[in-house]
């Protein structure tokens, strides 16, 4: 007990019933802040619920061992999402079991008049979301005259997600004289002048090592082909069987599209996206809890702030948008303790973005390519001959049988059908094209996917043969990525390209042209239908129609020169036979064109004014 010295003796009872042995760095900082208000940065996963837990323990039971009789709230947590606040409700509810507290939640999705008679019969801690603890003040059902405490659990998303003036109204509803703790990831001016405004004097708490809270998460980026997006999820999945995995995509679209699929092949899988009510969201965070399901994909909003105690693995669908999602969603696992992996899937084009995004995070990424059907079948070998039923006695009750099994069908034929059990209970892995892995560069200002200038030395290739030329536009910069995105390959595969007026010929890598070919499809139509081709050799390109370079045609741009002896131009003024022949040879000039040549004469211009006598 000598490391909870500082805490609470009823809450140091529930850390140790708890399994806690030691603090986290955050949670130790605050242990000194005394009755001062707190602005923390703290990373996800640091322990900031049991943080402010302990930090605001002093202040509410003001030496007492327990609560007493419940009335007013003495204390309001804030979070930004329904899960987060639900997370931090059952957090607070065995941190503060052996003190008697009464703790309620007020979140947005739950029934309104269920939390209104919870707050009449008393709370000494309430934990909710902006929205709709500013229902509850505006309807006089919470009461903030005897509040002591405000705690704003992530703070920066609270306000990106716009809850700024839920915040400051709830604030300005509170009493004066009280402690305001905040906590943040990051904190960005935005952050700074909120708690200028509502703060007093607040102490600057960054918590040391927050730096190292990933060290127990191995990150990999996989590097696969366009069209083995899902295939290579897929086999991630099946090569770790992680007790709980977490698998996140950008859009609500695609969270339904792989649900939808990953039922289809077998996975027990639920999805968290924000058309959820909270009853759904709800149930699928339980049944990931309670072994039910064991995937759950969801959006970046939706998941934010849930704890799964057994996730084991993360992985990106759909990469990350900045390094804060990426820390954010990679810090769902490797929590207390507990190792964790995190895979990013990185289609071909999106490999130096992703380098780039992984420099920005500060983190080390190994490099791979996603485990082949080989690699996951080896992978289930492994676990049905380490599975402790075979170290488990042959209990009495079972020898008659077993020897009636070994006698009707011998050894082997009962081995192969309990290897035959063992595997059609799994989904078959998916064959995947072969993606060579991806060399970082380590130049944090590298060019996206840059393809390399010169390529004099591009080594052995084969040429391709498209249906498109110069008379139908066809142009590298739009040509390149079509062949990228659906062939599966980066830039630095595609060697030359020759385009001619009805016919462009591409040089593609050796090694690659198979797996090219395989990716376009048997077709052999890319987009808006052009055809492809595989050619036999080297293009003819001495045939008509192909054009070189002239070597007499003049620069695109460049300094102008001139040649001092060259002739000047000098300004000619036809004569009048001249000007009179030209009339003739023009009878669409009109009449009046040459009437006013004829009356005017050479020596008049056609503007003057004054008209001849």
């Amino acid at each position: 007990m000598s490391n909870f010295e500082a805490i609470v003796p009823a809450l140091a009872k529930a850390l140790e019933k708890r399994g806690y042995v030691e603090l986290t760095p955050v949670q130790k900082a605050v242990l000194e802040l005394g009755q001062a208000d707190a602005l923390v940065s703290a990373q996800t996963g640091s322990g900031k619920t049991v943080a402010f837990g302990l930090a605001l323990a002093p202040t509410l039971l003001d030496g007492a061992e327990r609560f007493s009789h419940a009335a007013a709230p003495l204390a309001l947590a804030i979070a930004p999402t329904r899960e987060l606040a639900l997370q931090v409700t059952r957090e607070l509810e065995w941190l503060y079991e052996p003190t008697g507290a009464a703790i309620a939640s007020c979140v947005g999705g739950m029934d309104m008049r269920t939390e209104r008679r919870v707050l009449e019969r008393g709370a000494h801690i309430v934990v909710g979301t902006p929205g709709r603890l500013r229902d509850h003040i505006t309807r006089n059902s919470l009461d903030m005259s005897e509040l002591k405490a405000v705690v704003l659990d992530e703070a920066d998303e609270m306000l990106d997600l716009g809850f700024r003036e839920d915040l400051e109204f709830i604030l300005d509803a509170a009493p004066a004289e009280r402690r305001t703790l905040m906590f943040s990831a990051t904190v960005p001016r935005a952050i700074a002048a909120l708690a200028k405004g509502y703060q007093r004097d607040a102490v600057r708490i960054s918590a040391s090592g927050e730096e190292k809270q990933h060290l127990d998460i191995e990150y990999r980026a996989l590097s696969v082909a366009q069209p083995d997006r899902e295939n290579a999820i897929i086999n991630v999945l099946r090569y770790y069987e992680a007790k709980n995995a977490l698998v996140f995509c950008n859009t609500r679209a695609a969270v339904n599209h792989l649900t939808a699929r990953f039922n289809n092949r077998n996975f027990s899988v639920v999805a968290l996206s924000g058309e959820l009510s909270q009853n759904e969201r709800s149930h699928a965070l339980q049944a990931m809890r309670d072994g039910r399901a064991k995937v759950c994909i969801a959006t970046d909003v939706a998941a934010r702030g849930i704890d799964l105690p057994n996730l084991e693995l993360v992985i990106h669908a759909d990469l990350p948008t900045n390094p804060e999602t990426l820390l954010h969603r990679s810090g769902r696992t490797g929590r207390a303790g507990r190792k964790g992996v995190s895979a990013l899937i990185v289609p071909n084009s999106a490999r130096r973005r992703t380098e780039r995004l992984l420099q920005s995070a500060g983190l080390a990424a190994t490099w791979a390519s996603p485990p082949s059907a080989d690699d996951v079948l080896r992978r289930d070998d492994e676990r049905i001959l380490a599975d402790p039923v075979f170290s488990e006695p042959v209990k009495e009750e079972e020898r008659c049988f077993i020897n009636a099994l070994l006698e009707q069908h011998g050894p082997e034929q009962v081995a192969a059908a309990f290897v035959r059990l063992c595997r059609s209970s799994r989904s078959a892995p998916e064959d995947l094209l072969d993606v060579a892995p991806f060399t970082p560069s380590g130049d944090k200002f590298a060019r996206r996917d840059e393809a390399p200038s010169r390529r004099d030395d591009f080594g052995d290739s084969v040429w391709f043969s498209l249906s498109v030329g110069r008379r139908q536009n066809a142009e590298p910069r739009w040509l390149i990525p079509m062949l990228c995105r659906t062939g599966g390959i980066s830039k630095r595969e595609i060697g030359a390209i020759k385009m001619q007026p009805e016919e462009t010929f591409v040089q593609i890598a050796a090694d690659w042209a198979d797996r090219f070919l395989q990716a376009i499809g048997p077709d052999r139509k890319l987009q808006n239908n052009i055809a492809m081709k595989r050619l036999d050799g080297t293009p003819d390109l001495s045939r008509a129609g192909y054009q070189e370079p002239r070597p007499d045609k003049k620069p695109h741009r460049g300094k102008r020169t001139f040649d001092q002896n060259a002739p000047k131009f000098e300004k000619r003024t036809p004569s009048a036979d001249q000007r009179a022949a030209a009339f003739e040879a023009k009878p669409w000039a009109g009449k009046s064109a040459k009437a006013n040549f004829e009356k005017t004469g050479p020596a008049k211009n056609k503007k003057s004014k004054k008209r001849p006598a």
